[in-house]
């Protein structure tokens, strides 16, 4: 008895992928902001400063003891002037896979690379590399959003409430679950003047 090969993850279906990656809610785990950094030196040694402007762990593993995908989601800001094809080039095949453009409308240059997905599941360390040219509004959002959630604990309490109630219901629809979180991040976003 054969076993059938082993598809990969960029061909696979959305019912496919919905299935094997679902929506994983683990409490905070301290090793999180050790891989941001282990991803940030590999990130540095692929691209180098020509393409790499900044970096930032945001998103909820960011913020110490809340509950999370356990993604590390990295904010990788980039050279206005970079080649997007030759950035692509340099982040090596499996591991980096890059969905472009991603399946919820982002700001230019619209395009998230994702690591840890294997045709099995996930990989013990899970990425979201979200890129984008300095200075946009995307990126000020996500880092107002985290330093508020670091700020204000019993804000990050509500949003891990949120996230808990959201998950059973979204467990196989990632991008559902990403916009049903949407009015509590455009409240925050409201706060923090992030959307002015």
């Amino acid at each position: 008895m054969t076993s059938k090969p082993l598809k990969a993850v960029e061909a696979m279906t959305d019912e496919e992928r919905a299935a094997l990656y679902p929506i994983i809610l683990s409490e905070y785990n301290p090793a999180w902001p050790a891989w941001y950094e282990e991803e940030k030196q590999s990130l540095q040694r692929l691209l180098g400063p020509e393409i790499m402007v900044g970096i930032h762990h945001c998103g909820s593993t960011a913020v110490l003891g809340l509950l999370a995908k356990p993604t590390v989601d990295i904010l990788l800001e980039i050279a206005p002037d970079t080649d997007i094809g030759a950035l692509i080039a340099s982040l090596p095949g499996p591991d980096y896979i890059p969905l472009y453009p991603p399946s919820i409308p982002s700001p230019p240059p619209h395009l998230m690379v994702i690591k840890g997905y294997t045709p099995t599941g996930f990989a013990e360390k899970v990425y979201h590399i979200h890129v984008r040219y300095p200075g946009d509004a995307d990126t000020k959002e996500k880092l107002l959003f985290r330093d508020y959630l670091i700020a204000h604990p019993e804000a990050a309490a509500e949003y891990a409430a949120l996230k808990r109630g959201l998950a059973g219901r979204f467990e196989h629809d990632r991008d559902g679950y990403t916009v049903a979180k949407g009015a509590f991040i455009q409240a925050v976003a409201e706060r923090t003047g992030a959307n002015k």
